[in-house]
Order: structure tokens, then C-alpha cells, then sequence
């Protein structure tokens, strides 16, 4: 088996359903925003030690295996895997879940802390980016709404389990100082 074909070396590639198109097409973008955040979260679910947050990691990156199937596939039925309501509302169930547990938050936090934290953090600023670039190819390509509710609520999810795992670690939050 390759592990190359060496069809890109001119700067396209194929899409599902749409034939070769350039590499700097914002559906790529995209594809590679959601892909780059679905490493950053498999780092931060080395560091993370908490069960519950290590399961909402997993299943965080099947589904975001969903959304980049779905931006892939332009073509209705090529991808079988569909990112459904239900994922939005375990992403915001895990938060309240989390919320619960907090003390309420009254000033802006730093990014840091633990090292699971420190990567959530990063995560959660890769996935902003991942949002604004699936909203841009969703000018361009079909785009589901619960796509993009999944993308913005997913960035708050990352926030709260980062502060989440610094409390239970025992660790403050820094804050900025103006």
C-alpha cells in the first residue's frame, strides 16, 4: 500500500462529488482548520486525566471526523455519517455539567494551568479558527447548521473543560491585569 500519490504535486487535489480543485480553496481550509483541531485535541486528551472529559474528547473527535467527511463530500450521500442535533446539545450538556461544578467567573482567564489545561486552551483557539474557516467555505459549500452550532458551541465546551480540570487540580486561574 502507498502512502502518497503524488496526484497534489500542482496544487490540487480531489473532493468528493466535485472533481479536482485547488488546494487553496477555503473548503480545504476547512478541511485542514478541522483536521488540525482534531490533533490538538488528541493532544490534550494525552494530558487530560479526568474520565469524563478523556470520553467527551473521544467522542469530540469522531465528530469532528463527521464534519470534515461532510465538507469533503459534495455530493448528497457520498458521506453516510451525518453530524446530527444531538451533538450540539451533549456538547452544551457537558458544559452545564462542568458549570455546575465551578465557581462563577467573573474576570477573563489567562490560557494556561495544568498541561491538559494549557493544551484545551490551544485547542479552543484552533477551533475558533476552524469555526471562521467553515463558516467562509460554507459560502461555497453546503454547510449544515448543526455544523456550525456544533463548531461554535465546541470552542465554549474546550474553555470550561480547561478551567473544569485547573479546579480539580487545584490550580487558580490566572487572570489578566490591566
Amino acid at each position: 500500500m502507498a502512502y502518497y500519490t503524488g496526484k497534489g504535486d500542482r496544487g490540487a487535489t480531489g473532493l468528493l462529488g466535485a472533481g479536482r480543485m485547488a488546494k487553496s480553496d477555503p473548503v480545504f481550509a476547512a478541511i485542514g482548520g478541522v483536521d488540525e483541531l482534531n490533533s490538538a485535541i488528541g493532544v490534550a486528551l494525552y494530558y487530560t486525566h479526568d474520565d469524563r472529559v478523556r470520553a467527551m474528547l473521544r467522542s469530540i473527535q469522531n465528530d469532528l471526523f463527521i464534519v470534515g467527511a461532510g465538507l469533503a463530500s459534495r455530493k448528497a450521500n457520498i458521506s453516510k455519517a451525518e453530524l446530527g442535533g444531538g451533538a450540539v446539545a451533549r456538547l452544551e450538556g457537558a458544559i452545564d455539567e462542568m458549570g455546575k461544578q465551578l465557581p462563577p467567573l467573573k474576570k477573563f482567564v489567562l490560557p494556561g494551568g495544568c498541561e491538559a489545561a494549557a493544551h484545551l486552551h490551544a485547542a479552543r483557539s484552533i477551533a475558533r479558527r476552524a469555526e471562521r474557516s467553515v463558516v467562509e467555505a460554507g459560502r461555497k459549500a453546503r454547510v449544515g447548521a448543526n455544523v456550525l452550532a456544533y463548531m461554535n458551541r465546541l470552542s465554549s465546551y474546550l474553555f470550561v473543560a480547561a478551567i473544569y480540570l485547573n479546579y480539580i487540580e487545584g490550580i487558580k486561574e490566572s487572570h489578566p491585569s490591566y
